[in-house]
């Protein structure tokens, strides 16, 4: 069997995670001890996002021709790559922030809903809370005027029965 016939099925592989994803971003995961690594993967899990290893040539293959061709400049050694359908920031969110606990782990690039960030704007994304975070802020903020709103007709209907 041929070299290119073992790679297609690899290379299929990253395309079908890729086609609908909302984010993807490059790490270099060289230094990471085993602990590491499992605690990483399972932050990653949690949140519905793929975390692989695979190799820069397959990633070139796959990246060819999508959004996420601009990332073939940072595919040089060990790339792991985080792919998320869901939500878009949060393959940034989580590693930029086990990257300030495990120095070892070094963020590359991104392209997050079709824009190219490099390390510095993987950075910034990660700052930006999740979509239920963000939701639960607005609610809250609309909860609160009503939940005013309601006390002090309460006040008024208690002050007219006396």
């Amino acid at each position: 069997m041929a070299k290119v016939e073992l790679k297609q099925p690899i290379i299929d592989e990253i395309s079908e995670h890729i086609k609908e994803a909302q984010a993807v971003v490059l790490v270099d995961h060289r230094g990471l001890t085993v602990e590491e690594d499992t605690n990483l993967r399972k932050q990653l899990r949690e949140a519905n996002v793929t975390y692989k290893v695979y190799k820069n040539t397959m990633l070139r293959f796959a990246f060819k021709g999508t959004q996420f061709e601009e990332l073939d400049k940072h595919l040089e050694g060990p790339t792991a790559v985080a792919i998320s359908t869901e939500d878009a920031t949060a393959p940034a969110r989580i590693l930029a922030k086990f990257a300030k606990k495990a120095p070892s782990l070094e963020l590359k690039a991104g392209v997050v809903e079709g824009t190219y960030y490099d390390v510095d704007g993987i950075k910034a994304l990660s700052a930006i809370p999740s979509r239920e975070e963000l939701l639960s802020k607005l609610l809250g903020s609309m909860q609160s005027p009503i939940a005013n709103f309601a006390r002090v007709i309460d006040q008024i209907a208690k002050s007219k029965e006396a």
